[in-house]
């Protein structure tokens, strides 16, 4: 007889299917029907054992088979092929309250009569039951990936209240499968049989995150392969990375553990170990990337990215510590942390390193002129850069971690600008800067170039700290008080290059000394125009400044003493024309000046030297 087909007139005939299903049909001998009751007998029930409630229990048992075995998917090729929740709430519904009664009969059972023969039956039954769970379960999260792909789960969790349409369609439909799923998984767990449950999620879920990751160009890399890269890779993949993370924990990872809490939350201690086994290998790689760039090869360059990578990391942190809270997910935090204090180091080490560099630096050549040394100009370009990066440094740059010397630290007061980490940091390199331009200020061998050198690389870096961020670091003392020090540079230029020209005309002349001053004035000055016209000055401002300062001390004296001379000369018939021929007068004031402002140009074609 098919259970399915039972009456439910009385509890005596529901007995006797739940026997036949044992075995025990009309047809069977008395003998047999005989052990089976002498076997009973000879187990009886506690004492306490309520006979009311037995038979209450018994009836959920019969009452929950026709559902039950109706859907048995070993049952027919029909039930194999067809599903349960596809028949509507109603019927899913019954199945599930079914199997829920089914449980706690058995519950009864095995607590006040762990020897009665119902519970064969009942766990034959719930065996079937938990088949077409199984089955079920993985057939919705087989074909609703798109209701549950982790941004709809995301976007939904943000925002409940969307509008009409096509995503609240969306969401409708994703409360319905995601309903479905935890009413299967209440069941499964309840009933004892959550290991397989969690095993069907894992597979399918797991491969769904390992898809979104792969797709997004997140793998899994090995070191000895970033080793190789050359800039345009590793800044390819850091940039994709980058782009990839947020994205990834945001919407991947956080919309897995909202569906993950949700399907699960009947126990905490599956939900988090089965969220843990689908993303710890793939969000253990995700996060680990940046501590594999951190270990590569430390180019003074690489630190921009480095704190690229640190900032993209830090922007996620707080979600991820807030998405993997629990223990079984605690491996996968440290690792996100562990890439933070990696990048942390290695960006400290560089910037060491990039002091010592300076501080190496062995270049005999002196630059050209007098102007910028290159050392000057992508030291400083580099300084300022980090300067755009202060709010990242400033995190990973303390007073405990910090790497500049004590000395220089106690020259600092609590309320100068330079006594943030940061700023102190950057002042340092500069200050290393500055001490390596002295002794580059010493190659050339004219004193007067020297101090030009000094004026011309100072200026380019006060220029660059008054003009870009790092302004707001060093502070306008730092700046006011190195402009003053250009200015001590170009006046010590100035009284080297041109003291000897001033210095060649007498202050009181007669006939014969002031032809020889003139001569002198003469021959100093076309010395001091034919070395300086290569010298160069590449900031205006500073060549105008400097070509002004020059005049006002060359040219009143000279023109006081042309005046004079030549006033005196005219007066006894000498015609202006033939000064020159006549007294050796080779420049009026007026061409002092015009030779004056052809200086600082660099025109000459060859190097100078000193």
């Amino acid at each position: 007889m098919i259970l399915s087909e039972a009456p439910k007139s009385n509890n005596n005939t529901k007995l006797m299917h739940i026997k036949e299903f044992f075995g025990f049909s009309h047809s069977s001998s008395s003998k047999s029907l005989h052990s089976f009751q002498s076997s009973d007998r000879r187990k009886p029930p506690p004492s306490s054992y309520d006979s009311s409630e037995s038979a209450a229990m018994e009836e959920a048992i019969v009452n929950s088979e026709p559902i039950i075995t109706k859907w048995d998917p070993d049952s027919s090729e029909f039930n194999r092929i067809t599903f349960l929740f596809r028949h509507g709430r109603a019927e899913s519904d019954e199945f599930v309250n079914s199997v829920n009664s089914l449980r706690r009969a058995m519950d009864f059972f095995i607590s006040e009569n762990s020897t009665s023969p119902v519970l064969v039956l009942a766990q034959q039954l719930m065996q079937a039951a938990m088949r077409r769970l199984e089955k079920e379960f993985y057939q919705i999260l087989s074909e609703n990936r798109q209701n549950l792909d982790p941004e709809s789960i995301s976007s939904r969790s943000s925002n409940r209240s969307m509008a009409d349409g096509e995503t609240s369609d969306l969401i409708t439909e994703f409360d319905r499968v995601s309903a479905d799923l935890k009413s299967i998984a209440d069941c499964m767990i309840d009933s004892g049989y959550g290991k397989e449950c969690v095993k069907i999620y894992k597979v399918i879920r797991k491969s769904i995150v390992d898809e979104t990751l792969y797709r997004l160009g997140t793998e899994k890399f090995k070191i000895s392969r970033i080793m190789r890269w050359n800039w345009d890779s590793l800044e390819h993949v850091s940039k994709n990375w980058m782009n990839s993370i947020k994205i990834v924990v945001n919407t991947l990872f956080r919309g897995e553990k909202i569906l993950c809490d949700h399907v699960f939350s009947r126990s905490e201690m599956i939900r988090e170990s089965c969220f843990s086994e689908i993303t710890k290998d793939g969000a253990i790689a995700l996060f680990r990337f940046p501590e594999l760039i951190a270990k590569g090869k430390k180019d003074s360059d690489k630190i921009f990215l480095l704190m690229e990578l640190y900032e993209a990391n830090s922007d996620v942190l707080p979600e991820i510590e807030v998405i993997f809270d629990s223990v079984s997910t605690s491996a996968i935090k440290t690792q996100a942390q562990t890439s933070m204090e990696k990048l942390a180091d290695s960006i400290r080490d560089i910037l060491s390193e990039f002091g010592s560099t300076i501080q190496k630096d062995s270049s005999k050549n002196p630059a050209p002129g007098g102007g910028i040394h290159p050392l000057t100009r992508s030291a400083m370009n580099y300084i300022s850069s980090l300067g755009d990066y202060a709010g990242t440094l400033s995190d990973i740059l303390t007073a405990e971690n910090s790497t500049i010397p004590s000395s220089y630290m106690e020259t600092i007061g609590a309320d100068d600008a330079l006594s943030s980490p940061v700023a102190a940091q950057l002042g340092w390199l500069i200050l290393v800067l500055l001490c390596k331009l002295d002794t580059k200020a010493e190659l050339y061998k004219d004193v007067s170039l020297s101090y030009l050198f000094l004026a011309n690389n100072l200026n380019f870096i006060v220029k660059t700290a008054a003009t870009t961020n790092l302004n707001t670091l060093v502070g306008t003392e730092w700046v006011t008080n190195h402009r003053s020090k250009v200015k001590v540079y170009a006046a010590k230029y100035e009284a080297t290059a041109w003291n000897r020209v001033v210095n060649s005309l007498p202050e009181s002349w007669s006939e014969e000394t002031a032809a020889e001053g003139l001569k002198r004035f003469n021959a100093a000055f076309e010395e001091a125009y034919r070395k300086q016209i290569s010298w160069r000055v590449e900031d205006g401002n500073l060549r105008d400044e400097l070509k002004t300062a020059i005049a006002k001390k060359v040219v009143p004296i000279y023109r006081e003493f042309y005046e004079g001379y030549c006033v005196e000369k005219v007066n006894v018939g000498v015609e202006r024309n033939d000064l020159g021929k006549a007294f050796g007068v080779r420049f009026s004031p007026d061409d002092l000046g015009n030779y004056l402002s052809d200086l600082f140009h660099g025109v000459s074609p060859s190097s100078q030297k000193g």
